[in-house]
């Protein structure tokens, strides 16, 4: 989508404008959906006991605030309520009244035991999409188990698959599952929001550790009647599409195709490997790619992973690997509008992720920094407590 016009600058609404959202979870998953709800328009509560979201805690080389939290808490105002005072309890259950969307990520049966189950919850505002996000599920014998990321990265053989043939497993850095469930999480809220405009009705939505983690290796996760159970699931297409050494640096290269794998032959000089009928699909290439990888590592060695990406332009799919900070400047990033600049009152100014969906007719409002624990606390509950509505927080528009 082309930046927007200039008539179209002025502030608007995103498309869940309106949408008040109270998000009592801790972690990555759970906040991350806020965040991408917010991202979308919605007003966002952080609901925090008294010690704050464990994310808080996270080692980090930012002296005051933890990297993680900033990252994955942006665009919400927050809170502190001990739910287990019986006060705080009460002005919560007033904030579900006029809640959209709740989310939480406590383990089953801990709602319930707070006072703040779906069945609760439901009389007191029908129109609410409770959502749970757990580790394993609401049944099952693991249900009562602590969900984390790596943890059922290893449990569903995405770390088996990781590995390279024959060695250990390895662990995909980067909480893949978590950031997926959240992904998964803020649609289930979309789908729910939308069904609630012709039902008059909330639902609860349920997401889990373990479905993302399943749900992500779909193309794996399939066994025919008669078929052998332990059979190939590997997506890895040979040793040519991988990353390889060069010069200087390292590079991926993606040649699974006819055409990509041809126009690496040439501009790598292995033209004879192109004209090699043994190497004329990427199954015969996977089977051979002892013999393919020396000349490929040979001919790479002559440049730098940046000159050969420059060189195969978009005849080959390729990057040259990075570092994740040489993002925040990379011209089609910023081309995106994919980094913003915040303001924090402890951090001072940051740059980070700024939207993640970009919306043609309704953009959405800037974002704004991850809240500093209890900062709205004050505001909330005295709107609670007059009975009058909480304002949004004003926001401008995002940069397009």
């Amino acid at each position: 989508m082309e930046t927007p016009p200039p008539e179209s600058k002025a502030a608007r609404p995103g498309p869940l404008a309106g949408v008040r959202v109270l998000d009592l979870s801790a972690y990555i998953a759970g906040p991350y959906a806020c965040s991408l709800l917010a991202d979308q328009g919605a007003d966002v509560i952080k609901v925090e006991p008294p010690g704050g979201d464990n994310l808080r805690q996270y080692p980090s080389t930012l002296p005051s605030e933890s990297r993680a939290f900033l990252g994955v808490n942006r665009s919400k105002r927050g809170i502190v309520l001990d739910l287990k005072r019986a006060g705080d309890h009460a002005v919560l259950l007033k904030l579900v009244r006029d809640a959209d969307v709740l989310v939480h990520n406590f383990r089953p049966g801990v709602p319930e035991r707070l006072g703040i189950g779906h069945e609760q919850l439901n009389p007191i505002n029908p129109r609410l999409v409770y959502c749970a996000i757990t580790g394993y599920g609401d049944s099952g014998p693991l249900k009562d188990k602590a969900g984390y990321d790596q943890v059922l990265q290893t449990m569903t053989g995405m770390c088996t698959l990781q590995g390279k043939r024959g060695g250990p497993p390895e662990i995909i850095y980067g909480s893949v599952v978590d950031y997926y469930a959240a992904a998964l999480l803020a649609a289930g809220v979309s789908s729910a929001l939308y069904e609630r405009e012709r039902s008059g009705l909330g639902q609860f939505v349920g997401v889990s550790l373990l479905r993302s983690a399943l749900t992500m290796q779909s193309a794996r996760m399939i066994w025919t009647e008669g078929e052998s159970l332990d059979i190939g699931r590997d997506m890895r297409s040979g040793g040519v599409t991988g990353i390889h050494p060069t010069r200087e640096g390292w590079i991926y290269i993606s040649a699974n195709t006819p055409r990509f794998w041809k126009a690496l032959c040439a501009k790598t000089g292995l033209d004879a490997l192109a004209a090699e009928p043994r190497y004329d699909s990427v199954r015969k290439r996977a089977q051979h790619f002892a013999e393919i990888l020396p000349q490929l590592h040979a001919a790479l060695a002559a440049r730098s992973a940046l000159e050969w990406e420059e060189l195969f332009g978009d005849e080959v799919p390729c990057a040259a690997a990075r570092r994740i900070e040489d993002m925040f400047d990379h011209p089609q990033v910023q081309a995106q509008g994919i980094i913003d600049t915040f303001e924090h009152p402890v951090v001072g100014r940051y740059r980070g992720v700024a939207q993640s969906i970009r919306f043609g007719r309704t953009p959405g409002p800037a974002p704004f920094a991850a809240p500093v624990l209890g900062q709205d606390t004050a505001q909330v509950i005295a709107a609670v407590e007059a009975g009058t509505p909480i304002a949004p927080k004003p926001r401008g528009r995002h940069k397009a």
